[in-house]
């Protein structure tokens, strides 16, 4: 991991970019701790330049709570290495959504089984990178983004011990195998009237994971009508799981 800028925000957050191979991504952590500050990753659709400005937010409501923050660019987003067929299977979804007819279960398969496969080790070689930072430590959460990677982090990484995951795109059938095999504490957020998302299907999936303690905030609204409270019940969801201090 090598860091590439600094900056320090107006509430004393410290935003730092890094790279991570060829993967960039962003560091926020909180402006004051006494003591290593446990670390959400922040997941998001993909394009860290367009979704800098709701992912800083979420970062700064985050070190608020005392925590550390951090996320990185997926593959085939940004300035990363396009790939074709991840490209056509994204054109063969629009057209799908603008002519108001389902998504093929080959298409979602061809869209998001190969980013999840890529995805999935990134977070995890990051995720080793930023605990051997100091001021940086456990419990870790997993928070958003698309929920097919939420789900398999869930599955294969034991140093993540909570995730907030949010209903709104597209989950391969084999995914939903892999959720029975969820077990750490779940808070899934889901906008009732989100016009991209499969309402079924994102309450089949939440019935399917094997969590013992799972939450599904469900919430009026589209894709990004996400009330508030939603996000205050996450960050209250993570600070019962992962102990964050408030740094006040």
């Amino acid at each position: 991991m090598r860091f590439t800028s600094e900056q320090r925000l107006d509430d004393g957050v410290l935003e730092r970019e890094f790279t991570l191979g060829e993967i960039p991504g962003i560091l926020w952590t909180p402006g004051s701790a006494s003591a290593p500050a446990p670390l959400i990753l922040l997941g998001h659709p993909g394009g860290l330049h367009r979704m800098y400005p709701r992912l800083a937010a979420r970062a700064r409501h985050c070190a608020a709570d005392g925590f550390a923050t951090a996320t990185i660019e997926l593959p085939g987003s940004g300035d990363r290495p396009r790939s074709a067929a991840a490209e056509q299977a994204r054109a063969e979804v629009r057209r799908a959504v603008e002519a108001g007819q389902p998504v093929g279960e080959d298409t979602v398969d061809r869209l998001i089984l190969p980013l999840v496969d890529t995805s999935v080790p990134e977070w995890r070689a990051a995720l080793d990178a930023l605990l051997a930072l100091p001021g940086i430590g456990g419990p870790v959460g997993y928070s958003g983004g698309v929920i097919a990677i939420g789900i398999r982090l869930a599955v294969v990484e034991p140093r993540i011990s909570a995730a907030v995951l949010f209903a709104g795109s597209f989950v391969p059938r084999a995914l939903f195998e892999e959720a029975r095999r969820v077990t750490i504490p779940l808070h899934v957020l889901l906008q009732w009237d989100d016009e991209g998302n499969d309402r079924q299907s994102a309450l089949d999936l939440f019935d399917a994971f094997g969590s013992e303690e799972k939450t599904l905030n469900a919430n009026m609204g589209g894709h990004t009508g996400v009330p508030r409270s939603a996000g205050d019940a996450a960050a209250g969801f993570f600070t019962r799981h992962l102990g964050a201090r408030h740094t006040g």
